[in-house]
């Protein structure tokens, strides 16, 4: 055999072998397990959930203890520090905040610990007892998280709020948990001084910035409000000793985004949190003392708590910055000025789908505009790439993969500051679309996970090596996940070839439950006869033959139309955002009718990119967003979209709105993790859905 034939079969055949090796590949085993009858699965790896990684660690005050002193001289936290701020005009007259942000300003481990120990004694030292319950009602930043860590060494319970929550749930989350302290930025402080005279139990408020002199005088005798560098000088004076937690004790009570109405808060015990955190430990490749994270989702959701507890745990270093500082491009970026990702250089990072959606169309952006030649090389590099992903041998491998990403992706990755390694995805369905098109430009995996607040965000992870999109991999080691039947929707752990069935999580990372609404609790969180901690997701699912699990449906998602078909609203909207004029979208269902219909927010250059292409005369973006024949075109896109997903000609919206206003947490039409609030979107837009029904 010649060295040439050779060097063509050898690792055509080595290949093949890997691949059929890896379809085979058991990632998830049947278990036995107790509670209600069910098909179970567990990870591969661990006979029995995992509840901590590091010995003799059983709370986070311990583990972040033990980080600091073995990293002592490690960088751990890092901020940017702002240079200036000005306000841009755009074209249309409305103006734009943006900023110029200088380098990265680091802490060591030994530095940061040494401020965690300060503040919390100055926490004591102004008046907080133990028994009594902190809230953190802020942005993320490095002192959110040494707020945490300080009520922990006090084993002092923390309420996590989301920054954009509205007043109503804002007032409702403090009253109901009895909060004597609220530590939050500046511009959290102003919400609380407009609500001030309906909070019931707040003593003390510490502001993370400087206070303004309208806050000092709004607050008046109401509250002892002082500064978080005043905090911590207080407690560097007066020291006081660690009263440390046990594993049992409640670490946070964290509310909700509040996608259906008021926030619900979740009791989470150290161990809890320490058994998801240990669990991505072991199934994350490689992660060290050398990987740098980039932390701007908010900590106020368990994903980035969750992450924000993994990197101190291996020695990493966290840099913090913000969804609209992210990039170049971003929205709050000064021309000129590097994004935090192209400052920081990040090695993983943890994103919501829509925070990938976004890249994914900013590079299709950019492609398209290009156009000519150099549209030509990113289709051909995309194209031999995918076929290489899906299995292909006859893709591009080897030295065609390395050539394709220095010609054509570089400038890709360069967009996340090109180091990065590892994405972490959660909080809501990836399409796998946009799950191609990352593996693919950034040339690296994504972590698909699945969980939920009452879990911890524990649930089930994508293998590393799983190169298959629409599924959310195996059992974590720290859980077990069990379908049990749903027969009102037709779910069946009997169906065939898969098992079917509402979706049962049970392990250590199964909160207890929720605070002071023991109905709700009792409905959705079990014990069994074993002790093991069961939470009910009413997510439907169905595992496939190697045990990774896939996400099919919801049990409040579904609606019944008039002629008895369901629809499930999130799986078709996950299926119609694939269209690049959708940047959201809301599928509206009416039992006394036999259609669907649509609220679609439109993406504002790819719809004003088609009008241009086809010489459409328009004053403003709501205008053409009004215009029949846009309509039209978005409508067809959706259409194509829903039978590419194979949607049944029922689950198709008849009738579309579409809209030019962006739906944000500040306009309170999605959660701060991007979720639709849909009964709030129905009231807003009533009149609108209204008339697509009579029309």
């Amino acid at each position: 055999m010649g060295p040439y034939v050779a060097g063509v079969l050898v690792p055509l055949v080595v290949t093949i072998l890997l691949q059929n090796r890896r379809r085979r590949k058991k990632r998830g085993l049947p278990v036995d397990v107790g509670g209600e009858p069910g098909y179970a699965i567990r990870n591969r790896r661990f006979s029995a959930p995992v509840e901590t990684a590091w010995e003799g660690i059983t709370t986070l005050a311990e583990l972040f203890e033990y980080s600091c002193k073995k990293y002592y001289h490690k960088k751990l936290l890092g901020s940017r520090k702002l240079l200036s701020r000005e306000m841009e005009i755009s074209a249309d007259g409305r103006s734009f905040e943006k900023l110029h942000l200088g380098e990265y300003k680091w802490l060591s481990y030994g530095q940061t610990f040494e401020i965690v120990c300060n503040f919390s004694s100055g926490l004591a030292q102004l008046g907080h007892k133990r028994e009594e319950r902190v809230a953190i009602f802020a942005d993320t930043c490095e002192e959110w998280l040494i707020a945490l860590q300080s009520c922990f060494r006090r084993n002092v319970t923390v309420v996590t709020i989301y920054a954009s929550l509205g007043e109503e749930a804002l007032c409702y989350s403090l009253n109901q948990t009895e909060v004597t302290t609220v530590i939050c930025g500046q511009k959290e402080l102003k919400k609380l001084v407009d609500i001030s005279g309906q909070l019931d139990t707040v003593k003390r408020v510490i502001c993370m910035d400087e206070i303004p002199s309208s806050a000092l005088v709004a607050a008046g005798s109401n509250w002892t409000l002082t500064t978080f560098s005043d905090v911590e000088k207080l407690g560097q004076e007066n020291p006081v000793d660690p009263d440390l937690p046990l594993a049992a004790d409640i670490a946070v009570i964290m509310y909700t985004s509040g996608s259906t109405g008021l926030p619900k808060g979740v009791m989470m015990t150290h161990r809890s949190v320490l058994a998801t955190a240990s669990a991505v430990l072991t199934i994350v490749p490689g992660l060290g003392s050398k990987d740098v994270y980039l932390a701007y989702l908010p900590l106020a959701h368990i994903l980035e708590l969750a992450a924000e507890t993994i990197v101190p745990g291996i020695g990493g270093s966290i840099g913090y910055g913000s969804p609209l500082t992210l990039t170049d491009t971003s929205n709050k970026i000064k021309k000129g000025t590097k994004g935090d990702a192209s400052v920081l250089r990040p090695t993983v990072m943890a994103a919501v789908p829509a925070i990938l959606d976004r890249v994914r169309d900013g590079v299709r952006k950019k492609v398209d505009a290009a156009g000519g030649l150099s549209k030509k090389l990113f289709d051909l590099a995309y194209s031999r790439r995918q076929s290489a992903v899906n299995g292909n041998w006859f893709g591009a491998w080897g030295l065609e993969k390395q050539f394709w990403n220095l010609l054509v992706f570089k400038k890709v990755q360069a967009i996340l500051g090109g180091r990065i390694r590892f994405i972490l995805s959660g909080g809501a369905p990836l399409s796998g679309d946009t799950q191609r098109f990352i593996n693919i430009c950034l040339g690296a995996p994504i972590g698909q996970g699945y969980g939920l607040t009452e879990t911890c965000a524990g649930g089930t992870f994508s293998d590393y090596d799983d190169t298959s999109v629409g599924r959310v991999g195996p059992p974590l080691p720290c859980s077990y996940i069990k379908l049990i039947d749903w027969a009102e929707g037709g779910y069946l752990t009997s169906d065939s070839p898969m098992p079917r069935g509402e979706i049962v999580i049970g392990g250590p990372n199964v909160t207890v439950g929720y605070f002071k609404n023991e109905e709700k609790s009792k409905e959705v969180y079990k014990v069994d006869e074993r002790g093991m901690s069961w939470f009910y997701t009413g997510d439907i699912g169905q595992f496939h033959a190697d045990g990774c699990l896939e996400i099919i449906d919801r049990k409040k998602d579904i609606v019944k139309l008039q002629h008895g078909e369901y629809v499930s609203l999130g799986k078709v909207e996950a299926a119609l955002s694939i269209s690049p004029y959708v940047d959201n979208i809301m599928l509206h269902a009416n039992p006394f009718h036999s259609y669907c219909v649509a609220i679609v927010v439109a993406a504002q250059a790819a719809v004003e990119g088609w009008a241009k292409k086809h010489g459409i005369d328009f004053g403003n973006f709501p205008e053409l967003c009004q215009n029949e024949e846009t309509v039209k075109e978005v409508y067809a896109s959706l259409v194509k979209a829903a039978k590419a997903a194979c949607l049944e000609k029922f689950e198709i919206p008849a009738k579309i709105k579409l809209l030019a206003e962006a739906w944000t947490p500040e306009s309170g039409l999605v959660t701060a993790a991007l979720k639709l609030k849909r009964d709030v979107i129905r009231k807003a837009f009533s009149d609108e859905l209204a008339q697509l029904y009579s029309s």
